[in-house]
Formats: C-alpha cells, sequence, structure tokens
C-alpha cells in the first residue's frame, strides 16, 4: 500500500473488505463488443475532453498525481522485460503518464490511443522522451485501427475499467499484439473508493429512501486472471496494491474526480444528487473513515497484469510427473 498527500495529507490504515466482481464465466466472443452497455462512452468521453479544457488543462494536470504513481510502477515492471520494443502501444493513454517515462534504452517509439482528443493532445510531444504518435480512436474498437499481429507490446494505465467488454477488449489486445508479444495493464479494482461508494449510498437511503449508482462496478483480480487465460494470454502475473489519497473532505475528492475526468457514466444514471443527500454524505464519510487529523481518505486499488501472445519460443511448463528430485528430499 502507498499513501499520497493532497494538500497537508497524512497516511492511513487499510483494513480487510471483500471484492466487488464481474462475472467471468461465460464464452469470450471475440468478434462483439458486449451484448450489455454498462457505460456511456460518449458521456466519457466528453467528461475527458471537459476535464483536459478546463483552464487550458491546467486543472487536468493538477489531478495527474494517481495516474502518474501508478505509471511509476507500472514502468518499473516494464523494465523488468529484458527487451528493447520498437513501438509500444500506450492504449487509453490520456496524455501519456506511461509513454512519459520510456526512454530510448527501452522503446524507440511510443503510439498513445485515446477516445478523447483533447486529453491526447493536452501536453505537446517535448515533455516525452521518445518519439511520439497520437491516434484518436475509441479503445472498444481497438482493432479498427490497429492491425492484427503488428505490435510487440501494448500497455494500458488506468482506462480498461471504463470499456463496456472487458473480456472482447482483452482479445482485441491479444489479437493486436506479434507472437511473444506483451501486454500490460493497470486497471481500478472493486475496492476503488468504497468510502465514498458507501457514504453516498447511506445517505441516500437516509434522504431519499433507496440508492442510485454513483460509483462506476469494477472488477477484481480473480476475475482478471481467468479473463486472460480466457483471451489466449500465456505466462499470466496479477498482482494487486492500493493508493491512499487524504483530503480535506469529500467535496475536494469529488472535484479532483471530475477534474480527472472520472465522473460517473453508468448508463442510467441520475444526473443530479440532492444537496442536502450530498451534505449527509459528507458527514458520513467522516463519521466512518474519517483521518484522527479531520481529513478523510479516499481509496485506489490497482490492479496490475502482465500476460503474453503464445508462441513456438516461449518457455512452457514440464509435463505432471515429469520431475526428476523427489519433493521431500529437497525440503
Amino acid at each position: 500500500m502507498f499513501t499520497l498527500a493532497r494538500r497537508r495529507l497524512s497516511a492511513c490504515a487499510a483494513s480487510s473488505r471483500g471484492y466487488a466482481s464481474v462475472s467471468s464465466s461465460s464464452p469470450i466472443n471475440p468478434n462483439s463488443v458486449g451484448p450489455f452497455q454498462v457505460f456511456d462512452r460518449n458521456v466519457k468521453r466528453m467528461q475527458k475532453d471537459r476535464a483536459a479544457a478546463r483552464d487550458g488543462g491546467a486543472r487536468s494536470r493538477t489531478v495527474d498525481y494517481v495516474r502518474d504513481e501508478i505509471a511509476d510502477r507500472m514502468i518499473e515492471r516494464f523494465q523488468d522485460i529484458k527487451r528493447k520494443f520498437n513501438i509500444v502501444l500506450d492504449l487509453g493513454s490520456g496524455p501519456g503518464h506511461f509513454s512519459k517515462l520510456l526512454d530510448s534504452e527501452t522503446a524507440q517509439k511510443a503510439v498513445l490511443l485515446d477516445s478523447s482528443e483533447k486529453l491526447l493532445h493536452r501536453d505537446s510531444d517535448s515533455e516525452f522522451d521518445v518519439e511520439i504518435e497520437r491516434i484518436h480512436a475509441d479503445e472498444e474498437n481497438l482493432l479498427e485501427v490497429i492491425p492484427r499481429n503488428s505490435q510487440e507490446a501494448i500497455v494500458s494505465c488506468l482506462s480498461l475499467h471504463w470499456v463496456n467488454d472487458l473480456p472482447g477488449v482483452l482479445v482485441q489486445i491479444k489479437e493486436a499484439l506479434r507472437p511473444d508479444g506483451v501486454f500490460l495493464g493497470a486497471l481500478f479494482g472493486g475496492d476503488t473508493l468504497f468510502e465514498l461508494r458507501t457514504s453516498l449510498q447511506l445517505a441516500e437511503v437516509e434522504r431519499e429512501g433507496g440508492i442510485s449508482p454513483h460509483v462506476s462496478p469494477m472488477t477484481d483480480s480473480r476475475d482478471m486472471s481467468n479473463l486472460l487465460g480466457r483471451a489466449g494470454f500465456t505466462l499470466l502475473t496479477v498482482d494487486v496494491d492500493e493508493v491512499k489519497v487524504a483530503y480535506p473532505s469529500m467535496w475536494e475528492l469529488m472535484e479532483d474526480l471530475q477534474d480527472m475526468g472520472e465522473s460517473n457514466a453508468v448508463v442510467g444514471r441520475r444526473h443530479y444528487i440532492h444537496r442536502d443527500t450530498l451534505a449527509a454524505a459528507s458527514a458520513i464519510y467522516k463519521e466512518l473513515h474519517g483521518n484522527e487529523d479531520g481529513t478523510i481518505p479516499a481509496t485506489f486499488q490497482v490492479i496490475y497484469v502482465i500476460g503474453w501472445k503464445p508462441a513456438p519460443n516461449q518457455p512452457k511448463p514440464l509435463e505432471r510427473g515429469s520431475a526428476q528430485t523427489n519433493l521431500k528430499d529437497v525440503l
């Protein structure tokens, strides 16, 4: 776990909670974007565009702290791969949080792909150490702009939690990779913003007699292992970490989420919340989750995944029963 400071902020303790999850038992159809539309992709694109345009991008840059931290952790994993890549495709790149950390020793060129044109072009090429190409396209339709078997490496830094058909997108990523190509991704997990979620739900039940979704549904590490395997990836690695950020109150948290382009985009969402409901949620948040110094914590759970496209030259496990040494002798 890592704690970020935000406006005079401090660390807070983690607690054990159950995971929110999505079903991973149905077969993957690589030729569809999925039968269910959970998120309004057009609304999400407009949210990101507006966030990138506020104050000429200044407010958007102010709230890069979460994505910059996750990009730092991703580049450490990427550099553990002892290989130099000609091109790295940054899927759902935003302004290029991950690609800005690439250097000439790891890659020659980065291709940034994002559905938000304004966010994609927010920062200049001078902020990158490698050659840059930008593609304005929807991550859900990757194979419409990226040929099959064309990429050595695909990365995704905190973008896939907004796609409607995660299994289908993973299949498209695998198809876009060359044999022995690698996919490295980070996406928000089910415990993300659980404090905000529970506070809003309790406030709505108290003030309005019911609840509506305000924090989007997310997957968990167990589902990601299954989905990657069923998408055709091999040599899988999945691990989970947390970033905790402390805020003066719930209001600053919600303001920063808006500037990140992370506002609610669930289909059928309510377009407003009553002011007295928000006030009650703020009080509940501080009472249930508040820190001793008066701040409130916000948890961002992050799932990191690595998967490789199968190739004949990859290492493979030996057949069961082929071992030459008895484990009893070793222990």
